[in-house]
């Protein structure tokens, strides 16, 4: 079960200790599990307890003033996947400006080591911390030969010749290469959420959707998709999903709405995940509500042929 909190300051959070892997964690793709396989293990080695520590929002988002940062997942599915990849301790900081400001002297001090009771930490070539990103691997040596912890740097982790990094997947789903961005993170990429209302319109339009809202988070992609919808029942149904702020209606709000084909049922309010298989083609607006129809039956109709799906048979057909 993983424990997690919040805050940067309290009472010991593993008083006997505890192998530290630090990072912003987007997508808890293969190298990072790689990085918390080796942090089990050494936990397991020396008694202690195996530690994530991460950021909500991430830095990039605070740096960015308002500026839309595309994330794989958001902070629920980091949660999860980092539980999944087996961390059994959390501290998933608030980074703000108090936390910004923080010189990297006194976040080891009292992050680190107070808060964590840091006997190894592990950490990417390219980390940095602290105040202007003062601290580095160099710096984080010198306080730990001091303090009483060691520290390791996680070599690139490689996938067929790839190094396996947050923004190369972001690369890979802004390009619509769901396969070389699922080969990295391990897992198909998915949006998860509850089923909200929406406007009513797909149903009257003869596309019903289950609708979900992306909140505060900012999708690495967006258009038409073939895609799955896992959640429903044993196995996932295929469906046709849009991604975008629908511009012939006037849309303002980004949104996910999949429909699921041949499905009859009320979805509202279940948590589903839906996993995208392959991008048909980019948002646009239409002149009218027809011609937005006839090419959502185009859409329909490649996103079966790919998913395997056959055309429903009329009431009556016989084969």
């Amino acid at each position: 079960m993983l424990q997690l909190c919040r805050d940067a300051s309290g009472a010991p959070l593993a008083p006997q200790g505890s192998v530290v892997c630090i990072g912003a964690f987007d997508g808890v793709h293969l190298g990072h599990r790689a990085l918390l396989a080796r942090a089990r293990e050494r936990a397991a080695a020396l008694g202690a307890r195996t530690a994530a520590l991460s950021f909500e929002p991430i830095p990039r988002e605070f740096f960015a003033r308002g500026t839309p940062v595309p994330r794989i997942d958001d902070a629920r599915g980091k949660i999860v996947q980092l539980a999944a990849a087996g961390a059994d301790l959390l501290l998933l900081l608030r980074f703000d400006a108090a936390l910004a400001a923080m010189s990297p002297e006194a976040f080891v001090e009292q992050v680190l080591v107070a808060r964590l009771g840091a006997r190894e930490v592990w950490i990417g070539a390219d980390f940095r911390f602290g105040h202007a990103r003062r601290g580095d691997p160099v710096l984080l040596r010198e306080l730990g030969a001091r303090l009483g912890f060691g520290v390791e740097v996680f070599p690139e982790f490689l996938v067929d010749g790839e190094r396996v990094r947050s923004s190369g997947i972001r690369a890979h789903l802004a390009a619509g290469d769901f396969d070389a961005a699922a080969r990295l993170l391990g897992r198909p990429f998915m949006i998860g959420g509850h089923v909200v209302r929406g406007q009513q319109l797909g149903r009257k339009l003869g596309y019903p959707t289950a609708n979900f809202r992306l909140g505060r988070r900012t999708s690495p992609v967006d258009g038409i998709f073939a895609v799955r919808v896992h959640g429903i029942g044993p196995v996932p149904h295929a469906a046709v999903a849009s991604l975008g702020v629908r511009p012939t209606v006037n849309g303002t709000e980004p949104l996910l709405e999949a429909h699921l084909f041949d499905f009859d049922g009320d979805l509202y309010g279940r948590r589903l995940d839906v996993e995208f298989v392959a991008k048909l083609r980019d948002e646009e607006k239409f002149s009218d509500l027809d011609a937005m129809v006839r090419q959502i039956d185009l859409d329909a109709a490649q996103a079966r042929s790919l998913l395997g799906v056959p055309e429903a048979r009329p009431a009556g057909a016989c084969a």
